[in-house]
């Protein structure tokens, strides 16, 4: 046993193991496994081009080399990012803790109250600081909060504005340049015109319904936009504001100003910038706009016993259900980021917040006075931490960079200056060094800040913010170290058992891969650092495109987009750009499999596409028939497939080959979902099926972990005539010849994360990778032969395999008065986490094992649903008051006096012996989620409906 090598501590399973697992199969060998699984055509006839496996130990010392080539340069860049501090103890105890970052989206309310209150406490924070009335769970970045919220003030146009079709939406020059092209990115599909200009000179016209301004603006001028927003409602026009968070405990809200929306990211809250993520974002609105917010909304309810609970509210708006006339393809969140800038909020509370934020401007205000003493006077009549002066550009850029100081340079004479959490007195006298350098003054030093507020008592904030005990209870690491612990018990995550979510592959975050996270000389630099300071970086995230090529057999790759859902518009972008390069404007037509995960014809509708779902055989393949007949009736207009491979009910479809095939020839191309890639790595990829851009769920088959619902990482993969089309960004340009503007803020999304899955492939290497797909689908195939004695599984594939996950049909079970949720909650009592609920098909389970469990705990699981099968045997439709629809069980119901129930409080909570040993106690009974949509506090249709 090579007791160093990755491969042996990721996979669960060990070689003893096998042949037990193989005679429960009925198969001889591993390789007949994947031979009655995986269609030989589409089999890889060679092994994964990839440099040799390293270690963890190689890994590790690796990484730290490759870390010394980045340069940690004093970062007062701004433009929405910015140094902070992260204090200790939430590093230790939520950053660097598997408690908490391997948690997965809190769809279970009972087994995950205490990152609920987490996220609670974040969306009051955004909500009491912006002045709004309802906050989300957090969003993917700032610039794409921005594109949401013009989606959200398009979407509630008047009835009027709609019929006028008025599509102008007005752009304040003054907004980060990184939003103003996701905003042209998102615009352009949906038919919103974007004028951008001056906030002073907007003529109010009647053709436009909404605004969006930055407060404050990109260089630092604080405006009043009280006036504007008063003016703006007068004629119908609804205002979005982007907001510096750490300025609204010093400046009034957006809210208070009249503002309909305000986004922005919490990054300064704690968070490293990590070269651009991830981060945090939030989104704020008014209480009458619930409907149409995207993202996750985090409320109040209560349980069975009418105690307080949380759970995500008002999933209706989820894709799922929306499909193409949802207004976003968001589903997903940053939840572990926000959970972050949440305690960040927590631990230092209203009067800490004023603190940091006073500290920031006070030291800007210095900076100002010194410099004007040296005759380099600044442009902004009002400002918060961001000076921007007039001085020789390349004479000062030279000093600064020999001095390791990275300004921001808007043109050859101004110069933009962010202070922030960090700077220090020595940091703002090197500053003033430098300036005095480059105008040949005698330099001086300041001895302490300035306490005078530079900026209209107009806009000094007033109302009161973060009176919560919350805020205010926990200042002490002790105390916030047991708050931490209190709702990290609450939750159950991979460190307790298995997450066995078919779709969503909740596979082991390995301690190796995480580690570099916390190095500064990767989580401290600037997303907008010259190139030459990140050479680290660079190495790193091509040598990870290069991976991904390699996996998928494509020729190019863009990390930007950060998540599966912001991938899939990604891809969808650059074929419409294709068709468009093309001269086909009116290729515009998108297929989609009814089977299709709901994000798909959210994303297709995005792009601006016209949406046909095609039908699925009763075996929950494409019907190839309908497929072929839709294909040539819209030959003309066809745009693209989008196909979901492993199919979403986890099978190869042998005719994959000729479903793309079919497309080509009608000029169409194939955008491949990436969510079921686990079950292809290594033995056969995107390309050889024929797709042309497949979407990664690095959150998924690469190990970034969920994060209990984000951060998430969706980059695209494309072949050769896509390449061109690749998206850039306004400040580091990056993509194709012919780049898209920007899908995400950062250049390369989520960077820092992507750290993660560089030490996933390069620590399994080609053999690795292989095996990890093969044991995958070993799993998922043994928990299918154990499982199909006791339950109907839906769908498998022509030799009776299923891929990497399967679906287990409850729907019968009605007859015994059991729905399929009172599965999910009983499971919880047995120490698991459901798989999947109702998707793709409503009343099933679908289980995903991943290759990281071991046989023990596949038994264990397996052991749990056949005695529940029992207890659902032994339940009747007259008879409510069972096991199974009383489940959960707390510990408060077991240590109750009173126990009135029709069986034993041990069958209640301890049904098999493993659990004694382990258990793990819900903290609520089961969440009363109509209650809590009808009383929303959030401070804290099928498919074939669409069918033509």
């Amino acid at each position: 046993m090579r007791t160093d090598a990755f491969a042996l501590r990721h996979i669960g399973p060990r070689e003893n193991d096998l042949q037990h697992m193989f005679k429960t199969i009925g198969v001889a060998t591993l390789d007949q496994l994947i031979f009655e699984t995986i269609p030989d055509d589409i089999r890889l006839k060679n092994d994964l081009n990839l440099e040799p496996a390293m270690t963890e130990y190689e890994y590790l010392n690796h990484i730290q080399e490759l870390g010394k080539k980045n340069k940690v340069y004093k970062s007062y860049i701004g433009l929405g990012y910015h140094p902070t501090i992260i204090p200790a103890v939430i590093q230790r105890n939520i950053f660097e803790n598997p408690g908490w970052y391997t948690a997965y989206t809190p769809y279970q309310a009972e087994i995950a109250q205490g990152r609920l209150e987490a996220i609670l406490n974040f969306q009051t924070t955004v909500i009491e600081l912006t002045g709004m009335e309802i906050a989300n769970a957090s969003l993917l970045d700032e610039g794409t909060a921005a594109a949401e919220a013009m989606a959200l003030l398009f979407d509630v146009r008047s009835r009027d504005q709609k019929k006028n079709n008025v599509c102008k939406f007005f752009v304040s020059d003054e907004i980060l340049p990184q939003t103003l092209s996701v905003l042209q990115t998102r615009s352009t599909p949906i038919g919103i015109e974007l004028v951008i200009g001056n906030h002073e000179t907007f003529d109010f016209s009647k053709d436009y319904f909404g605004a969006i301004l930055q407060y404050p603006g990109k260089y630092g001028q604080v405006n009043d936009y009280a006036g504007f927003i008063a003016k703006a409602k007068t004629n119908e026009i609804k205002v979005a504001v982007a907001a510096d968070i750490l300025s609204l405990s010093k400046l009034t809200s957006p809210g208070e100003m009249g503002a309909d929306v305000v986004v922005g990211t919490t990054q300064r809250f704690g968070i490293p910038m990590g070269y651009g993520g991830p981060h945090a974002a939030f989104f704020a609105t008014k209480e009458e706009y619930k409907r149409s917010m995207p993202g996750r909304i985090i409320g109040v309810t209560i349980d069975t016993n009418g105690n307080r609970a949380l759970r995500m509210a008002l999933q209706t708006r989820e894709q799922h259900i929306k499909r193409e006339k949802a207004t976003s393809n968001i589903c997903t969140a940053q939840v572990l980021l926000a959970v972050m800038a949440g305690m960040y909020a927590v631990f230092h509370g209203p009067k800490g917040l004023q603190y940091i934020a006073n500290k920031v401007h006070n030291s800007a205000v210095t900076l100002t006075d010194a410099l004007n003493k040296l005759g380099v006077y600044q442009t902004n009549t009002a400002f918060f931490d961001t000076i921007s002066v007039k001085a020789d550009s390349s004479k000062v850029k030279s000093i600064a960079e020999k001095q390791e100081v990275n300004f921001y340079y808007i043109d050859n004479e101004t110069i933009s200056i962010s202070l922030n959490e960090t700077t220090s007195l020595n940091d703002i006298n090197q500053i003033i060094s430098i300036f005095a350098e480059a105008t040949c003054k005698e330099s001086f030093k300041v001895s302490k800040l300035a306490s005078t507020n530079n900026f209209p008592t107009s806009l000094e904030r007033k109302s009161n913010f973060l009176q919560h005990d919350v805020f205010n209870n926990h200042h002490s690491e002790s105390q916030l170290m047991r708050y931490i612990k209190k709702l990290e018990r609450k939750d159950l995550s991979l460190n307790h058992s298995m997450i066995s979510l078919g779709s969503c592959t909740m596979k082991l975050n390995a301690a190796a891969e995480m580690l570099p996270l916390s190095m500064s000389n990767w989580n401290s630099i600037h997303p907008f650092s010259p190139i030459d300071q990140a050479e680290g970086y660079q190495i790193m995230l091509k040598k990870l495109e290069q991976q991904l090529n390699v996996v998928t057999g494509f020729q190019g790759t863009t990390l930007q987009p950060n998540s599966g859902a912001q991938g899939e518009y990604a891809g969808l972008m650059a074929i419409r750009a294709y068709h468009l390069s093309k001269g086909d404007t009116h290729r515009n037509v998108c297929l989609i499999p009814s089977s299709a995960h709901g994000t798909n014809p959210a994303s297709a509708a995005m792009a601006g596409m016209e949406i046909i779902v095609t039908k699925t055989t009763p075996e929950g393949n494409i019907d190839v028939d309908d497929l072929r007949a839709r294909a040539i009736e819209h030959k003309d207009n066809l745009s693209c497939l989008m196909v979901t491979y492993p199919s979403t009910h986890g099978v190869f479809e042998s005719s994959i080959i000729e479903i793309t095939n079919l497309i080509h020839e009608n000029g169409g191309l194939v955008y491949m979902d990436g969510a079921n890639m686990n079950a292809q790595v290594g033995l056969t990829n995107p390309a050889t099926i024929g797709a042309d851009v497949c979407h990664l769920n690095l959150h998924k088959t690469f190990a970034i972990p969920h994060g209990g619902g984000g951060p998430g990482v969706g980059p695209i993969c494309v072949n050769e005539k896509l390449v061109p089309f690749l998206p850039t960004n306004p400040i580091i340009p990056t993509g194709g010849n012919n780049a898209i503007t920007a899908i995400s803020s950062a250049p390369y999304g989520s960077a820092l994360v992507c750290l993660i899955s560089y030490g996933y492939i390069t620590m399994l290497g080609a053999e690795g990778l292989k095996k990890s797909t093969q044991y995958a689908i070993l799993n998922a195939n043994y928990m299918k032969a154990r499982l199909e004695e006791h339950y109907p599984i839906l769908y498998s594939g022509e030799m009776g395999r299923t891929a990497h996950e399967m679906i287990l049909d409850c729907r019968s079970f009605k007859q015994n008065g059991i729905e399929v949720v009172d599965i999910a909650k009983r499971l919880m009592d047995y120490g698991f986490h459901a798989p999947t609920v109702s998707f793709p098909v409503a009343g099933t389970l679908m289980i995903e094992p991943t290759e990281s469990e071991d046989l023990a705990e596949l038994d264990r699981f397996c052991d749990a649903m056949i005695s529940i099968r029992k207890e659902i045997e032994s339940s009747s439709v007259d008879d409510a008051n069972n096991i199974l629809k009383n489940a959960p069980h707390t510990l408060q119901m077991l240590t109750a006096d009173v126990w009135n129930l029709p069986y034993t409080r041990e069958k209640a909570a301890f049904p098999l012996d493993y659990i004694s040993d382990n258990k793990f106690w819900p903290s609520v009974r089961r969440t009363d989620d109509a209650y809590g949509d009808r009383n929303l506090v959030c401070s804290c249709a099928p498919i074939e409906a669409y069918m033509s």
